[in-house]
């Protein structure tokens, strides 16, 4: 039986997470058998989704990844498919039922957070961005779509903001509601954006230099799918470096700086502020955004 990391028991609080952490070893078996794979210790790292290096028959090395059945992740194999290798992990099986995946694994793996200069990992990042949206979303896709999505995140917003106790300045509620309006009906061009493309799902590899993991996909403009990284090692950043990865995206990207910061900000709050929680630093990182 796998041991479960003492990492992902926060979802007990959660609407089904009991039932889930308490099938993870289940279901990990059932993979094994499936997929004839031989288990390793589960990752220390990520605290959403079960993740364990696996060996294929074949000596072949994998990464096993059982995912909670949430909307944000739902279609995660179906991009790492649509990208097919391209900058991304490729993805070798898929069980959708169990949301379980087995995905290449990346070697050395070693996360972009360990590259130290700013500037150097903000570039790497922006080539792996690059690389993801050359494909463009297909017809008749599965993924959400930013523009539906960023109206129900502000109507979402403002009634989290309320059963909080008012945690924090309306103008800020505002100033993110009215960007969310402004920008979702104004997207120059849309592609399959990964959502969560920052330091920690950059591993580093040899088929490429860096390969992308962790993809929460929707379907929206390029500008909007750097606001993971432009708040990227949010517990040490300020104003400065905030402007700098803005300038340093516009010119590698060419994306509008006004829209980066738009979408940065509504961002920020979008994955800082749920019903019954609240996360201060991700709140901070709003008002940089803001200012």
């Amino acid at each position: 039986m796998i041991e479960i990391p003492e990492r992902l028991g926060w979802w007990r609080d959660r609407a089904g997470g009991a039932a889930w952490l308490d099938s993870l070893s289940r279901l990990a078996e059932e993979c094994v058998e499936r997929w004839s794979l031989r288990l390793g210790e589960p990752f220390g790292q990520g605290h959403v989704s079960l993740t364990v290096p696996v060996t294929a028959s074949d000596g072949g090395q994998a990464v096993l990844k059982l995912n909670f059945p949430e909307e944000e992740s739902a279609h995660e194999a179906d991009a790492l498919a649509h990208w097919h290798g391209e900058g991304a992990v490729r993805l070798l099986e898929v069980d959708h039922e169990q949301n379980a995946l087995l995905v290449e694994r990346a070697d050395p793996g070693t996360s972009l957070w360990e590259v130290g200069d700013d500037e150097e990992a903000t570039l790497i990042a922006s080539s792996v961005l690059r690389r993801l949206w050359q494909r463009p979303a297909p017809d008749g896709h599965p993924y959400r779509v930013l523009a539906a999505e960023a109206e129900h995140w502000t109507a979402q917003l403002r009634s989290d903001w309320e059963a909080l106790g008012r945690p924090f300045e309306r103008s800020l509620v505002d100033a993110a509601a009215a960007s969310a309006r402004e920008l979702a009906g104004s997207q120059p061009k849309v592609v399959l954006c990964h959502q969560d493309l920052q330091g920690s799902n950059i591993l580093r590899a040899q088929r490429e230099p860096w390969l992308a993991i962790d993809p929460k996909p929707i379907v929206g403009e390029p500008a909007f799918d750097v606001a993971s990284l432009l708040r990227d090692r949010r517990w040490s950043i300020d104003r400065g470096m905030i402007s700098k990865r803005l300038d340093l995206l516009a010119a590698e990207l060419d994306l509008e700086r006004d829209r980066m910061q738009g979408w940065g900000l509504v961002h920020a709050l979008h994955w800082g502020v749920g019903p019954d929680k609240m996360e201060p630093d991700l709140v901070e990182c709003a008002r940089l955004f803001a200012a």
